[in-house]
């Protein structure tokens, strides 16, 4: 039962009577009265427990920021016309619009109250109920129930990075059809015979084809297909800190899935892991462009937690799948401290084995805070600036003298210079 704002003027309307015959007898028979009235309307009121109230969503997952249909369709079973109105409850961060609906659905009828959902926030979003208010002919009160009507919308990352895909992958459709991608005396797979020259490894003599052509004959290989990738994305307390508006995690995973989109198209075997204390997301393992899609939807639910990483942890997820070499691309911020206990004793185990790329996004504010010298406070603002960058740079030729490779830049650069990295790497037949 609900009481409308009708009710409250019915009372405040008593005035008149208790002022033209002042007594308690006229203040007990108009509370009677407006009783009366507004049990007659919720008695009145159609029963909003027989309406029928089913989702129709337009799918289970959406871009960030952008909209998707989130319809309700909306049954009338009763022999009467029902008036009223219905609120759709769900998290805030869902960007309902609009909550509330006006009901005027006939007997026997389906109306279907359309609304949309625009996420501001990544990750799973979900409903909680719909409640429902049915009044009375005198607008005075009427019925309310809420029923449980569970819905979920995945909101995806937005990679704002794809932009950069059609440039690379041109680059990489060069590299792939460049007849130099033939390596001498390296690969697995057999692709021709020609003449020895010097340098050649003598173990790529082909014996049987120098007895026949009386000179000196090698065998050439193409270079190993379907490289092993694998990015780590850190979800720990150093991911929590925003750049501008926007979380690094989520910056750190537009260059990851750039990285991912290349490598898919490139027929390479992308494994993706994300975790802090825990692996959250292991994903991947598939060669293709569908595994862009699959890493998309399982990073989706990925926030930073206010705990250090477990290298260790985060490390044995892959390594423990296979000892094969591959590109290892750590995806950290550069925060000495951090990197100091928790990277570095696990670095030189990784590079014996895979060649590691340690990529970080930079805060380009405390570049230009460093740059400000006009009074005595922006002094003392760029001198700690100043010491930020010393201590990042410290920290990243710490990393490159254990053999790994570091690319650190801002949220916009990073993806591209990650992906330029990766087509660098793979033009010199390094992977």
């Amino acid at each position: 039962m609900y009481l409308s704002w009708r009710a409250a003027a019915l009372v405040a309307l008593g005035l008149v009577p208790t002022v033209i015959w002042p007594g308690y007898a006229s203040v007990r028979w108009w509370w009677l009265l407006c009783l009366l009235l507004v049990a007659l309307d919720v008695g009145l009121a159609p029963s909003p427990r027989r309406l029928v109230v089913v989702r129709e969503p337009e799918g289970d997952r959406v871009r960030l920021g952008e909209p998707l249909g989130a319809n309700l369709l909306v049954t009338n079973p009763l022999r009467r016309r029902v008036t009223g109105r219905l609120r759709d409850a769900w998290q805030p961060s869902a960007g309902l619009v609009p909550r509330d609906h006006r009901l005027r659905v006939r007997a026997g009828e389906r109306v279907r109250l359309r609304q949309r959902l625009v996420p501001t926030r990544r990750g799973d979003v979900r409903a909680d109920r719909v409640t429902i208010r049915t009044g009375g002919p005198l607008g005075l009160a009427g019925r309310q129930h809420s029923r449980e009507l569970p819905g979920r919308v995945r909101a995806l990352h937005p990679f704002p990075a794809r932009r950069h895909v059609p440039s690379r992958l041109a680059v990489l459709r060069q590299l792939d059809g460049r007849a130099a991608s033939r390596t001498r005396g390296q690969g697995t797979e057999f692709d021709s015979l020609r003449d020895y020259v010097d340098g050649d490894d003598v173990r790529s003599i082909d014996w049987r084809a120098t007895a026949r052509r009386r000179n000196l004959v090698v065998r050439t290989w193409q270079p190993e297909q379907h490289k092993r990738i694998i990015v780590v994305v850190d979800a720990s307390r150093t991911s929590a800190g925003r750049i501008g508006d926007v979380p690094r995690l989520d910056s750190a995973m537009d260059a990851a899935l750039l990285l991912v989109a290349l490598a898919g198209h490139a027929r390479d075997r992308v494994e993706v892991v994300a975790g802090d204390q825990e692996v959250r997301v292991r994903t991947g393992g598939a060669e293709g462009t569908k595994v862009l899609a699959d890493v998309i939807h399982d990073l989706a639910p990925v926030h930073p937690v206010l705990l250090e990483a477990s290298w260790p942890r985060l490390v044995s997820a892959f390594t423990g799948r296979g000892n094969r070499r591959g590109l290892v691309v750590l995806l950290t911020a550069l925060e000495p401290a951090a990197v100091e206990e928790g990277l570095l004793p696990v670095l030189p185990a990784l590079v014996a084995h895979h060649r590691v790329v340690v990529a970080s996004v930079a805060d380009p504010s405390v570049e230009a805070l460093a740059a400000v010298r006009g009074s005595a406070g922006d002094a003392y603002a760029a001198a700690a600036a100043e010491r930020t960058l010393m201590l990042r740079r410290r920290t990243a030729t710490a990393i490159e003298r254990l053999g790994a490779s570091v690319v650190d830049a801002s949220p916009d650069e990073l993806p591209p210079r990650l992906a330029d990295h990766y087509l660098m790497l793979k033009r010199h037949g390094l992977l």
